[in-house]
């Protein structure tokens, strides 16, 4: 309950505090009005997605807890002169949960990726956004295909090598990661849900200003989180990867050696990036430190950093403007 308690402390994901800017998410019902819900089977799951829109596909990859819902704003407003598409990830809200932690290593959760894009932007090259645990896959989906992208825009996500230097020898990257640990545990599950999500609610609303989440948002949140299994398809990505701070304590419920590399991937085995590249970082993220920003020019060719020292890991939510500015201007420059 000490690590518990910690994680809960830590905020998982919060700032702690918010931009008094942020702007108001739109009403749910009219931001929806011109989004259209699909399915499509891919790479042997079928996934869900919300898409708005046409011409160049800009694809939004969401993180752990979220799900397409995170990407609202960003569909409402790249829907008007994008086919902005946003899927629920393998294991998450509507899209097929996979029973087996193993089918949540970074092989088949790339080929997801892969093959959900050459089907919905056949063949054409796409933009790809993304932000938390569909960040550390746009790494090294970049990595790998290349040829599939115009741009890439990383949100509070840092690249797998650098994330593997700052687990191995930061000590206050090592703490604010310490709730992975706990994401491993046979008791995540149940102390997440418990009271209604009380707590997963309380980590991801009670950081941001009422003004950025209605009830109704909470509500689709809870709504996605009580899918069958809907929390351990989300928690089988920590799981099936091994991702947390090394542990050498006798009472860790998982011991964890220092890690030399993340998600399978060290320095040597990951390529340069070499589509243009932005990464918007929220400075106030408590769980991504700063930290994982240094270096970063070395494993990325063409690099924009744009800091945000009003927001943190939250940023999509906290300032959904900011984040739709700098994406706008990075996708019109030539």
């Amino acid at each position: 309950m000490r690590l518990v308690r910690l994680f809960l402390l830590a905020g998982l994901w919060a700032s702690v505090s918010c931009s008094a800017g942020a702007q108001a998410a739109s009403n749910t019902k009219r931001v929806e009005t011109a989004m259209e819900h699909k399915y499509v089977t891919v790479n042997g799951v079928k996934l869900h997605y919300v898409t708005q829109g046409k011409g160049q596909v800009i694809l939004f990859l969401h993180g752990f807890p979220e799900f397409w819902y995170e990407w609202k704003n960003q569909i409402a407003e790249f829907g008007k002169d994008y086919q902005a598409v946003a899927p629920d990830m393998r294991g998450y809200n509507l899209s097929d949960r996979p029973p087996k932690v193993e089918d949540y290593t970074i092989p088949p959760l790339i080929e997801d990726i892969h093959a959900f894009l050459s089907k919905i932007s056949e063949g054409k090259k796409a933009i790809l956004v993304a932000h938390d645990w569909g960040g550390a896959l746009a790494w090294i989906y970049a990595a790998k295909y290349p040829e599939t992208l115009d741009k890439l825009i990383i949100i509070n996500a840092p690249h797998p090598t650098i994330f593997a230097r700052e687990l191995a020898n930061n000590p206050k990257q090592q703490q604010a990661s310490s709730y992975m640990t706990f994401f491993q545990s046979a008791d995540a599950e149940k102390t997440l849900s418990a009271n209604n999500y009380g707590s997963l609610a309380g980590i991801v609303f009670g950081s941001l200003p009422a003004s950025a989440f209605s009830e109704e948002d909470k509500q689709a949140y809870i709504a996605a989180w009580s899918q069958p299994g809907g929390l351990t398809g989300g928690l089988n990505y920590y799981r099936a990867n091994h991702l947390a701070p090394p542990t050498k304590r006798a009472n860790d419920p998982i011991a964890i050696p220092r890690p030399s590399r993340v998600l399978g991937f060290a320095s040597e085995a990951l390529p340069a990036i070499t589509i243009p590249t932005l990464v918007i970082w929220g400075e106030k993220d408590v769980a991504l430190l700063t930290g994982n920003l240094d270096g970063l020019d070395k494993m990325v060719k063409t690099l924009t950093i744009k800091r945000v020292p009003t927001a943190g890991h939250w940023i999509v939510h906290e300032e959904p403007e900011t984040v739709n500015k700098a994406i706008r201007e990075f996708v019109a420059a030539r």
